[in-house]
């Protein structure tokens, strides 16, 4: 059974009248966290999109790139959506379920908001809706200010992200701090890495971004610091 056939499921328990906290309580152990990630990701998104006042079609677009759907699954994903826009649970409610089932604060948190983020970039616009929205999951989540500016950095074009931002340190670090810093975002954002705390496979081309923007602000510290 495919993951779009497992969260699928899920859904219909929900629209059913099930209980998001019955629901995510079968989720809790892996591999069915992965499952539970992804309804995270697609209600939150769903709702998200909704904050300026609409749904795009770029949006419904960023939201296939985040997930990357086979052509045979592309029916199942498609019922997914569909439930996640009938299921009138709040987005709070799945915000403190993701954030109950991974307990304090854990790297899929970021891997949830980056998600997010591209989701709400789709359409060159950052809305001041959106932002106090992200602010909210993000808070609830337990995600540091530090680490919450750090994303928004990236996602968002205001100016060119700021290196020291990217990488959450600030410039009176000594270089050997920030490298160990560096090094560990590598780390986490690893494949494997990411698939061990519950991110789908199908997900995780959200790290190659990452990885990127990174290893292009390490590039940038260590020249300016030349």
């Amino acid at each position: 059974m495919s993951i779009w056939n497992r969260i699928s499921e899920a859904l219909s328990a929900l629209t059913k009248g099930e209980s998001l906290a019955n629901v995510f309580e079968r989720l809790r152990t892996p591999p069915e966290r992965s499952v539970a990630f992804t309804i995270a990701v697609i209600a939150l998104s769903a709702k998200m999109a909704k904050a300026d006042g609409q749904v795009t079609r770029d949006e419904v677009t960023a939201m296939r790139e985040v997930f990357q759907i086979a052509q045979e699954d592309e029916a199942g994903a498609a019922r997914v959506f569909n439930l996640a826009r009938q299921d009138v649970a709040g987005f709070e409610d799945y915000a403190r379920r993701i954030k109950a089932m991974f307990g304090t604060h854990n790297a899929c948190f970021c891997d949830l908001m980056e998600g997010l983020f591209h989701i709400a970039m789709a359409d060159g616009v950052y809305h001041p809706s959106e932002d106090a929205f992200l602010q909210r999951v993000a808070d609830i989540l337990g995600l540091p200010e530090a680490e919450f500016s750090a994303l928004r950095s990236r996602f968002v074009p205001d100016a060119a992200p700021d290196p020291y931002s990217v990488l959450g340190v600030t410039p009176d670090m000594a270089m050997t701090e920030i490298r160990k810093v560096w090094k560990r975002m590598i780390r986490e954002s690893h494949p494997d890495a990411m698939i061990a705390r519950g991110v789908p496979e199908e997900a995780v081309k959200m790290a190659e971004k990452r990885m990127v923007d990174i290893n292009r602000a390490w590039e940038d510290i260590q020249e300016a610091r030349a």
